[in-house]
């Protein structure tokens, strides 16, 4: 690992980090229940989908009204998490989203356009409170035709276009209802409850304890936070579950398990309905799978052959799955070989067989690896843009799915993805542990881990050369200076925040494409956060100025600019700009034209030399320059630092302002807990496996 002298930085702000009856049930009110459960989350679903109306500039609004129109820009894209209540570095919300579809499209797939009178309605009652009329086209999407007179009733509804927050609509109730208002007001108490636990989904959770849940309506200034959660309960808007105390980190059973059981303490957990739902879906889903027989679709003997053929963990990996309905791989780049394997083996015993990947980038990586094997992203696989498409049942037209980069499904991708196998499916889920967990809810492939309900697999077959070695290490909990004879690795300390930006644009203009043979447009810089005097907009600006100076006539962007496409919050494409016309701005995206309408630009394409870590995941570059500014400290953790150097493939660049707390955070800093109840609801549902 070689040092260049120098030539940490200051400002960056922290990075944002349907269920089905189970196979041979009888038919019952349960199942009755769920079906019920499973049309309201798919109604929730098509409201959530609707929030992707573009607000207007509000460019002549000033103080309150500016700042709340500000916030919620800032959050719908990315640019800063919704509200650092419940602490988790992540950017804001997420779901699967349907992917660009392979020929140029002006409008956003789920996009939702509110009727004229709603909007007009709507951005009345706005006025009157004081708040920007440029919330009004989102306010009526969320609230619904009857939006405006939801607000004169409750004006704490505003709570739920994103971006809000309570001081904020405290002061829009105040200015509509005057003196009849006040923090102990019932209306409030309920909505500033889900406010939190949406918050909660933003940091990962899928349920709160109902003690954090108190808490945190104590410091919101709710002075009866028991009667509030008791309201939301009863207005059907959250769930309560009391599960049982795990002991030993092992979920306890549940079920009728006489006296002793019943005594058994529990923790009282309090939970949106939408991730509540889609977590007891998944939980069916997987239980379905391990608990069937997979579909009898060659002999043993094929399959012994298969696995005696191929090399090492990847006979494992195929053994493993001839036999079970859901199995885990887990491993770094190198490891991918194994699910290609798997694919090529299967596909020589007649089996329809598939993969799917975070990102577009990820799936041309892997398409290259498994010649002749389908890949999709699982956004394209689940809205029907990609893949094999579903069979006359609804289920996806495959005997065996893989499902690459899987610590980044969300509860809700993963139960879509379950519900989506027909009956006798494989899936295997494949993925490294090491990388930052999914910026939606929920911990999925940590957690089935941890269970160990299923076949696990960890690959024999390390990522190679001194960047491996360094990932490997720090994966582990050890940051080592590792031999790098070919500058695989290079180390540049800086002082202050312009020294880190100047390093940073020489390293990509100059000295990784004269030093390591890279240009600078496969060389990926990824720094900590969006803000400040080193994040994102700061290095973006001056990587622009250096590699495509321009005008910026088209909402500051050029041809040939990159770029950071966001279809829908916390999914990013990155890709190039090829042009800018009347239709909108056209970007190429992982081999796809995407033309982004002109009012939708500032919302979801941001300049894309530098990214944050999120962002990064499930993409990989020749080349790639981290930069620690002096004031990430506190973003820094052992699962963004392996996330971030692990991007590169043969060069990183560390611009290094940060000293001692780099190896630090490497050392103790884990990732972030998560309050999910998967390893409860699986419990009773499926054995653990064994070893």
């Amino acid at each position: 690992m070689s040092t260049e002298p120098p030539e940490t930085t200051e400002g960056a702000e922290p990075e944002s980090a349907d269920g089905k009856p189970a196979e041979g049930a009888r038919v019952s009110e349960a199942e009755a229940e769920l079906a019920a459960q499973r049309a309201e989350r798919e109604r929730i679903e098509r409201r959530k989908a609707e929030r992707q109306e573009p607000i207007e500039a509000g460019g002549k609004l000033s103080g309150r009204a500016a700042d709340l129109l500000a916030a919620v820009r800032a959050v719908e894209s990315g640019e800063k998490p919704a509200a650092p209540v419940f602490e988790e570095a992540g950017p804001a919300p997420r779901r699967p989203a349907p992917e660009p579809v392979r020929r140029p499209s002006a409008v956003p797939p789920g996009e939702v356009v509110p009727a004229a009178g709603a909007v007009e309605e709507t951005r009345g009652v706005l006025a009157q409170g004081g708040a920007p009329e440029g919330l009004a086209a989102q306010a009526a999407v969320v609230l619904g035709e009857g939006g405006a007179e939801v607000l004169r009733a409750d004006p704490w509804q505003l709570l739920r276009v994103a971006g809000v927050r309570p001081e904020q609509a405290d002061g829009f109730a105040r200015a509509l209802l005057g003196s009849a208002t006040g923090p102990d007001d019932e209306r409030r108490g309920r909505a500033v409850t889900l406010w939190l636990l949406e918050q909660a989904a933003l940091a990962g959770h899928t349920a709160l304890d109902m003690s954090a849940l108190a808490t945190a309506l104590g410091r919101q200034g709710v002075p009866d936070s028991e009667g509030a959660v008791q309201n939301a309960i009863s207005e059907g808007d959250v769930l309560v579950f009391q599960d049982p105390i795990a002991e030993a980190g092992v979920p306890a059973p549940q079920g009728d398990a006489g006296e002793e059981e019943a005594e058994r303490p529990v923790r009282v957990l309090v939970g949106l309905e939408r991730y509540a739902l889609a977590e007891e879906s998944l939980a069916d889903g997987l239980a379905r799978l391990v608990n069937s027989v997979p579909k009898q679709d060659g002999a043993g003997e094929e399959w012994e052959r298969a696995a005696a053929s191929a090399e090492g963990s990847a006979g494992e990996l195929i053994r493993a799955v001839a036999g079970h309905g859901l199995v885990l791989h887990t491993g770094g780049e190198a490891s991918l070989a194994e699910p290609a394997a798997l694919l090529t083996a299967a596909r020589a015993l007649g089996l329809r067989a598939w993969a799917a990947t975070h990102s577009p980038v990820g799936r041309e990586r892997f398409a290259a690896l498994a010649e002749g094997a389908g890949v999709a992203t699982v956004a394209g696989l689940l809205s029907g843009a990609e893949g094999p498409g579903r069979d006359a049942d609804g289920a996806l037209d495959v005997d065996l799915l893989v499902v690459l980069d899987a610590p980044q499904l969300d509860v809700e991708a993963a139960a879509l993805v379950t519900e989506s196998l027909p009956d006798g499916a494989r899936l295997v889920l494949a993925g490294d542990p090491g990388v930052l967990w999914s910026v939606g809810p929920g911990r999925v492939f940590a957690d089935l881990l941890a269970t160990r309900v299923c076949p696990q697999v960890a690959s024999r077959r390390p990522d190679p050369g001194p960047l491996g070695e360094l990932v490997s290490g720090i994966g582990v909990g050890e940051l080592n200076q590792v031999a790098a004879p070919g500058k695989e690795v290079v180390i540049v300390p800086v002082r202050d925040a312009g020294e880190a930006v100047h390093r940073t644009v020489q390293l990509v203009a100059d000295s990784v494409p004269r030093a390591i043979g890279v240009p600078a447009e496969e060389t990926q810089v990824i720094t900590p956060g969006h803000g400040g005097a080193v994040g994102t907009r700061a290095l973006n600006a001056a990587l622009k100025e250096r590699l495509n100076p321009g005008p910026g006539r088209f909402g500051g962007f050029d041809p040939g600019d990159r770029v950071a496409y966001s279809p829908a919050p916390g999914r990013t494409l990155p890709g190039r700009v090829t042009k800018a016309d009347g239709e909108g701005l056209h970007l190429a995206c992982g081999g796809e034209e995407i033309v982004v309408p002109r009012e939708r630009v500032e919302q979801s394409v941001r300049h894309g030399w530098a990214l944050t870590a999120h962002q990064a995941v499930g993409c990989r570059w020749p080349a790639v320059v981290v930069v620690l500014p002096g004031d990430a400290v506190q973003a820094l953790s052992r699962p963004w630092v392996y996330t971030a150097f692990s991007r590169a493939d043969r060069h990183l660049s560390v611009v290094h302002g940060v000293e001692q707390a780099l190896p630090r955070a490497v050392s103790e800093v884990a990732a972030k807990p998560r309050t999910t109840r998967l390893p409860v609801l699986l419990a009773p549902q499926v054995p653990a496996a064994d070893g």
